[in-house]
């Protein structure tokens, strides 16, 4: 157990009090018991019995019993002594991702008149959060979604755009890249992520479960009928100008985002995926026509929905994507945990 669960913790128990079970159906209250649960009795079948108790009394008996049991283990040194740290200040950032009725031609370029009837996000901030510097360049998203994709649109502004990965399924973030990371069901298992650079090289992968937690990336997963694009504002991987920066498009397919879901998928009405985004930056220097990364740099790491920590698996803190069908820009109820 990490700083990061102990705290969240107390979230996920003040929920149960404010929420009770039968307002958190199907899978998302699944997801929310079966994670509070792993947190403080770890894994197995101590775990999957005590969510059905909380979940189901009927059938399994008092759920006040189960409650206790977690506050007690918690009382066991969970909270004790524990500090305020940035992790536990960080707050997941909201989009409400509108339908569209026509699919989308995926070439990078973002004036479609379906792009321009949605918002644009917040501006990436430092992986950190506020407690660091505002990031160099601005990056924001739009999504959108149909019966077959659940898209995104990215802008990327950079005075020099550079890329020299051309291998699918490279370590992208070794060049400048823009990742999406995706947990449907929002219980941190079996979420998706997927990287690439501004010469459209991807990099996707699913893990079972964050690094931290011992989970492995699986570099062999794909996703058939993925459509990717970019865009360039200038020339690429040529120092002697200077660019606006890049954009682009990615049309994932709901057939393979369901695979490992365990909800709905496409969507339904007001329903909600944990979702994040992150820009990878490096430093660079012109060095006889090209560019070369500073030496013992590191990379900058901004993002949608600050972490509080340097670290983009830590899927309880990414953002939440409510999908509508309604024309309305009123976000309808939301049901995270952190609401």
């Amino acid at each position: 157990m990490d700083l990061g669960d102990s705290l969240d913790l107390g979230s996920w128990i003040l929920e149960l009090h404010l929420r009770p079970p039968r307002y958190l159906g199907g899978y998302r209250a699944v997801a929310f018991f079966r994670h509070a649960l792993r947190v403080t009795l770890g894994t197995g079948a101590l775990v999957s019995e005590t969510a059905r108790t909380i979940l189901f009394p009927r059938q399994c008996g008092n759920r006040l019993l189960a409650v206790a049991l977690m506050l007690c283990v918690s009382a066991c040194g969970v909270f004790a002594g524990t500090p305020e740290t940035t992790l536990s200040k960080t707050t997941p950032q909201h989009y409400l991702c509108h339908y569209t009725e026509q699919a989308l031609a995926i070439d990078g370029r973002l004036d479609k008149p379906a792009w321009k009837s949605v918002p644009w996000s917040d501006d990436f901030k430092d992986i950190e959060g506020d407690s660091k510097p505002k990031p160099r360049f601005r990056t924001r998203v739009k999504m959108l979604w149909d019966d077959d994709y659940f898209y995104v649109a990215a802008e990327l502004e950079e005075p020099h755009v550079w890329a020299t990965l051309t291998q699918h399924d490279s370590v992208i973030f070794q060049d400048n890249d823009f990742e999406v990371f995706i947990d449907p069901d929002g219980d941190t298992l079996n979420y998706y992520e997927f990287e690439m650079n501004a010469l459209n090289t991807g990099w996707d992968l699913l893990l079972d479960k964050p690094y931290k937690a011992g989970g492995k990336a699986r570099n062999e997963w794909e996703i058939p009928g993925l459509k990717t694009a970019v865009h360039i504002n200038g020339t690429l991987n040529n120092p002697l100008d200077k660019d606006t920066g890049w954009t682009l498009e990615i049309a994932f397919p709901w057939k393979v985002l369901g695979e490992y879901a365990h909800q709905h998928a496409p969507p339904r009405e007001g329903d909600e995926w944990r979702v994040n985004f992150s820009r990878v930056e490096w430093l660079t220097e012109i060095v006889d026509g090209k560019y070369h990364k500073l030496p013992g740099k590191k990379e900058d790491n901004w993002v949608w929905s600050p972490q509080g920590i340097i670290d983009m698996h830590v899927p309880e803190k990414w953002g939440y994507v409510q999908f509508t069908r309604k024309k309305s820009s009123r976000q309808l109820p939301l049901t995270g945990s952190d609401h």
